[in-house]
């Protein structure tokens, strides 16, 4: 179908061939700039143009989007106003669309007397959409969405400019990893003395902008800190502020609470109610200022004066007792810097200090008492550990990779729609044929006979490892396919997709055995126990279920986790599972990954460390290790039963997407959004 870019034409899509609209008869333009192909309409801005999703064909027809501006009043005020914001927003992509949650700015021309900005495509759903299908969002939830927000704001305010339109519909949830990106800056401004000094024209939109901003037309960072507010409101209670406004004002932000469902807890009350003062002066100046009130300081316990603190859990190193002693010292420091008044930044310094100190202590208050970790004092010193080779081949981000029974295969995707085959040992590489949607995961089977795809078009695609040859389709998911996972004996195939579902699969046959049903979002990571019994998965709704694979009923959900789960793994010996969360730790920016009974759901310990989202977890196979990927950019090696960081490997320059251990141990594969694979050399 041809696009029609007439902004006014009713009903713009057309049969390919033709060369004019049959609609409007407007000449039809089959590539504008003879790059993007439109596809279809997205929005529509009120006369002035057209949002329109489209395809980049000089980069294998990526999704992105192209906004229009085609005023219709000529040489008018109003057509003035919309070009000079047009090209503002053109200028503030390109200077902040370095950050990962901000569209990247592609082009910006003029074609047949109309105005085109093309910016990078979020495939996902915008936070209006996602509420009303969902209807409302709770405390935790809320909190979670400003921690995702407030450091893109202090990212842009930091820059000086500010967005003056923060609402629902400009964020927008990433399918791919859950992620919140802001868009929509054709309202910005840049922060200078003139716009806080004079009034200018009124941008926003009413009930989300301020005071401020409405009446006198004057933008500051407190100034988007009232329409993240605003939003979470609208998130919280259901109610739109641009509908409350519409009845009476700015009344509904002095009584706010009454709209509540049920009340909040007590710092996330006090945070809302600041971000939605009224005056100025009374409202929250930066996102650093929020950020503080949303993670509160709270001082590591001292033990009792005159007592014992305790008998050192059996899987301590020995040398711990010194570093107990120099962990109390640190603590005192900070107390006293708290009591007498030192700036902020240097309690943050000491904290990280301690936090780091202590999770060496004591990863987690139930170790040592555990029955998977008694006894055990084992203590993993490695060698020499050396980059062997990075394999450049994918022309995107690499999102999965796995290695063959035997050693001597690495499975990975990419480029949206290539399954590339590498040797391990050469670099050599061979493709599988093109997809015409997005490969999401790739999976090779324990007897190394069959390789697994999950796709974007919810179907999963089985193939012959050793010919390359597709065997056959799997169809039945309603949405993307994320997850994959198959049991030890190659003959069970999971999948867990964002329609919430899990499928159990016989994999010689293709045949569906059952669908599991508990989860209530994206289902994105899932791991069978090796004797083919226990499947865990973990989902975008903040749970980790434990199911019984082969009756196929749930067992328990994991409690203890209070953020997006992004991957599951579980150990060799089938005792213990790994998980990985987006959560914050202690209060700091630090991320977690968590160990559990598998047996009992009982929490082990936590490991902390990464200092950003953790996208993946792998056991290597005698059980002894864990490695980590990361938006940190590194991988980091843990002791899998003192919970202690062993090593990190930094190399990556983006996003670590997953990682898979060789079956001898001694070789750790990392694919990454840099758009390369590395293969890391490991000796004990």
């Amino acid at each position: 179908m041809i696009c029609c870019l007439n902004p006014d034409c009713s009903n713009p899509l057309n049969p390919n061939g033709k060369k004019f609209c049959q609609s409007c008869s407007t000449p039809l333009v089959s590539l504008l700039r003879n790059r993007f192909r439109v596809i279809r309409v997205l929005s529509d801005e009120g006369g002035f143009g057209r949002t329109y999703l489209s395809e980049d064909v000089d980069k294998l027809n990526e999704r992105c989007v192209i906004k229009q501006l085609a005023p219709k009043f000529q040489g008018t005020w109003s057509q003035k106003k919309a070009m000079e914001l047009f090209a503002e927003e053109a200028q503030r992509l390109q200077d902040l669309g370095e950050h990962p949650q901000i569209p990247t700015l592609l082009a910006y021309f003029e074609q047949d007397g109309c105005l085109y900005l093309v910016q990078q495509f979020i495939n996902g759903e915008n936070l209006l959409k996602e509420l009303q299908q969902r209807k409302a969002y709770n405390a935790r939830e809320i909190q979670s969405i400003l921690l995702d927000l407030l450091p893109i704001l202090k990212f842009i305010h930091d820059r000086k400019v500010i967005h003056r339109d923060i609402k629902p519909e400009n964020i927008i949830r990433n399918k791919s990893d859950g992620r919140l990106s802001l868009i929509d800056f054709g309202s910005s401004k840049q922060f200078t003395v003139r716009v806080q000094q004079k009034s200018g024209t009124s941008i926003g939109s009413h009930g989300y902008s301020p005071l401020e901003q409405i009446r006198d037309g004057k933008a500051f960072p407190a100034s988007d800190l009232f329409g993240l507010g605003a939003t979470c409101f609208h998130l919280l209670t259901g109610n739109s502020p641009f509908e409350l406004w519409m009845e009476s004002g700015y009344t509904w932000v002095s009584n706010w609470r009454a709209y509540l469902r049920s009340p909040l807890n007590s710092e996330l009350d006090f945070v809302i109610d600041k971000l939605l003062k009224k005056d100025i002066h009374e409202r929250y100046q930066s996102a650093d200022e929020v950020l503080t009130d949303l993670t509160p300081k709270q001082l590591l316990a001292l033990p009792p004066a005159g007592k014992s603190s305790g008998k050192i859990p059996p899987t301590k190193a020995p040398d711990l007792p010194k570093s107990y002693h120099l962990l109390r010292i640190l603590i005192l420091v900070s107390a006293f810097i708290l009591l007498f008044g030192f700036q902020e930044s240097w309690y943050k310094y000491f904290r990280r200090i301690q936090t780091n100190l202590s999770s060496r202590l004591s990863h987690h208050k139930n170790s040592g008492k555990d029955e998977a970790f008694l006894g055990q004092q084992l203590k993993i010193t490695l060698g020499k550990v050396s980059l062997a080779n990075t394999l450049q081949g994918h022309e995107k981000s690499v999102l999965s990779v796995a290695i063959s029974p035997d050693g001597q295969t690495i499975a990975s995707i990419g480029d949206n729609r290539t399954i590339k085959l590498w040797n391990l040992a050469t670099g050599k590489q061979s493709s599988l044929n093109a997809y015409s949607q997005q490969v999401n995961a790739v999976m090779i089977s324990p007897d190394g006979k069959t390789l697994v795809s999950g796709n974007d078009d919810s179907t999963i695609k089985i193939w012959n490892l050793a010919t390359g040859k597709q065997i056959r389709t799997l169809t039945g998911h309603s949405d993307s396919v994320h997850a994959l996972a198959i049991s030890a004996d190659s003959q069970t195939l999971v999948s867990g997709s964002d329609d919430n579902t899990i499928k159990i699969w016989d994999l010689a046959t293709g045949e569906q055995i059952r669908t599991l049903v508990g989860h209530t979002f994206w289902v994105r990571s899932l791991a069978i126990s090796p004797n083919g019994v226990i499947l865990a998965s973990g989902s975008f709704d903040k749970t980790i279920k434990i199911w019984n694979l082969t009756k196929g009923y749930s067992i328990r959900t994991l409690e203890g986790n209070y953020q997006t789960v992004t991957a599951v793994a579980i150990s060799p010996d089938g005792k213990t599972l790994a998980s990985a969360n987006r959560d914050v730790y202690d209060g700091l920016r630090l991320r977690t990954i968590k160990l559990w009974n598998l047996a009992t759901g009982k929490e082990i310990r936590t490991l902390v460390g990464h200092t950003n989202t953790v996208t993946s977890v792998a056991f290597s196979v005698d059980g002894k290790m864990i490695a980590t990927g990361s938006r940190d950019r590194t991988i980091k090696l843990w002791n899998s039963a003192t919970g202690e960081e062993i090593l990190t490997l930094a190399g990556h320059t983006n996003t670590v997407t997953s990682v898979a251990f060789s079956p001898d141990n001694k070789t750790l594969v990392s694919g990454s959004e840099d758009n390369t694979i590395k293969i890391w050399q490991l000796s004990q």
